[in-house]
């Protein structure tokens, strides 16, 4: 059975499992795979990775040894296509991207790679050339996106961990309605390569995570930058994992309704009850909570060149595509709109990150919900324009993306069920670099709310069904 990555991780170290045995029951889920979450499965070669995990003798042992893992489509596999959702005449990469070779360093085994919606652009994982993922807590709603697989391979207990990307919130998203802990770390923490700039700074790689210890075990072992990289903050001052193991002291928490777009969303009852009884638990926890608002002023126009113009660019460099309708309409704007202002919106950033960030003299943290509704229905986003599919998009999950245009960052944590026993999510708001003070207020959160126990019917059941 599949744990988490620092549990399998732990088991396979003491030799209470092999890495064969762990690999090989990740894939019998995955071939019993219900809900659409993988484009494609390395079987043989994740077996054969495993095989040498298990004869490891070395001292050091690496992180991650014999633990299945899954990557986001939109990350480069040597001899896979790279097809981020889009269809096209693509061809095999021949080299893996700085986030697989991070990953095999550490030991962990990639097992496959995960559907995504097309290019990443919408908070689902359905595409017309590659097929529909579904929730494992209902199968009749999507878990999410746009790292919509990934989230659904962890909350299905098909892998340990996964990694997924951030553009919009697309790691915080589908971990809110999956239950799932995701991280969106700080712009260039870690490294996209080959990609230098993706969607201009807006989109980030991060962990999917059983647990906020995962999640931190996970950002350790991806953090780190390509010498060719544009983005390079500075190094953390120590180990996430470290950093989530300790107390955060007693923090200032501005509580926080108000969308970027300037006005209060019209979040769904039982969500802002959530994230309202989050609130009474830190404050409990010995922190000042109180209610403010972060001064977005009209950062949706800094946002928008850079998600058009980005989706121009992967269409751009994709051979012979065959995109769906919105996503023409977004490219076509980003072809001749959206470059044009990318200047601009550069131009424009630090100055909107100190207007944000003012927040940041009253509070440490900024709470908020992750999304204003709850996971939606399969199709509720089909067949539509490219106008009505954001209108639609934006109104269930407006509270995001914000902190993709600063690069600030973010975490995703459950807060609790709704009365139909779907998950609901919250995030933290971090000020630039910050990434370990979320990660020990998570901590100390999910010590509190025992979240981890929470698992989907249809993962228990299949799990129950292996044993």
């Amino acid at each position: 059975m599949i744990e988490g990555l620092t549990t399998d991780a732990a088991r396979l170290a003491a030799g209470e499992v092999s890495a064969r045995e762990l690999v090989e029951y990740s894939l019998d889920r995955i071939e019993r795979d219900t809900l659409g979450a993988f484009r494609v499965v390395c079987a043989e070669q994740a077996l054969e990775e495993a095989d040498r995990a298990d004869r490891w003798r070395g001292e050091d042992r690496p992180p991650l040894l014999g633990v299945p893992v899954a990557i986001k489509d939109d990350t480069d596999l040597a001899g896979h296509i790279t097809p981020f959702g889009c269809r096209g005449s693509h061809q095999p990469k021949t080299a893996d991207s700085e986030v697989v070779r991070k990953l095999r360093a550490a030991g962990a085994i990639v097992v496959g790679k995960t559907n995504t919606s097309e290019i990443g652009q919408w908070p689902t994982g359905e595409t017309t050339g590659f097929g529909i993922v579904r929730n494992p807590w209902d199968l009749g709603r999507t878990p999410g996106g746009s790292s919509a697989g990934s989230a659904a391979a962890v909350a299905a207990g098909m892998v340990s961990g996964a990694v997924g990307s951030d553009g919009a919130g697309s790691l915080r998203i589908p971990a809110a309605w999956t239950g799932l802990v995701g991280l969106k770390p700080q712009r260039g923490r870690v490294s996209v390569w080959p990609h230098v700039d993706p969607f201009y700074g807006i989109t980030v790689a991060g962990p999917l995570a059983r647990t906020v210890e995962d999640a931190a075990l996970l950002l350790d072992v991806l953090t780190g930058n390509h010498p060719d990289d544009v983005h390079r903050p500075p190094a953390p001052a120590e180990p996430y994992r470290r950093a989530a193991a300790r107390e955060p002291g007693r923090l200032r928490i501005a509580l926080s309704f108000r969308t970027p777009f300037g006005v209060p969303s019209a979040v769904d009852p039982e969500i802002r009850a959530a994230v309202l009884r989050l609130a009474g638990v830190l404050a409990d926890l010995g922190h000042a909570v109180f209610p403010a608002e972060p001064d977005y002023g009209l950062i949706g126009l800094n946002f928008l060149p850079r998600g058009t113009a980005g989706v121009a660019d992967w269409l751009d460099d994709t051979p012979d595509p065959d995109p769906e309708p919105a996503t023409r309409t977004e490219a076509f704007l980003g072809r001749h709109i959206g470059r044009r202002l990318i200047p601009a919106a550069r131009r424009a950033e630090p100055r909107m990150g100190r207007r944000i960030g003012r927040i940041f003299e009253r509070a440490d943290v900024v709470l908020t919900p992750a999304t204003a509704q709850l996971p939606l229905r399969i199709g509720a986003l089909s067949g539509r324009g490219w106008w009505a599919t954001g209108k639609l998009a934006t109104a269930a999950c407006p509270f995001c993306w914000a902190w993709n245009v600063l690069g600030w960052p973010a975490i995703g944590v459950p807060a609790g069920l709704s009365s139909a026993g779907l998950p609901i999510g919250a995030q933290f708001l971090g000020r630039e670099n910050d990434e370990a003070t979320l990660l020990s207020l998570a901590a100390q959160l999910e010590a509190a709310e025992h979240w981890t126990g929470r698992r989907p019917v249809e993962a228990q059941g299949s799990i129950r069904d292996l044993a």
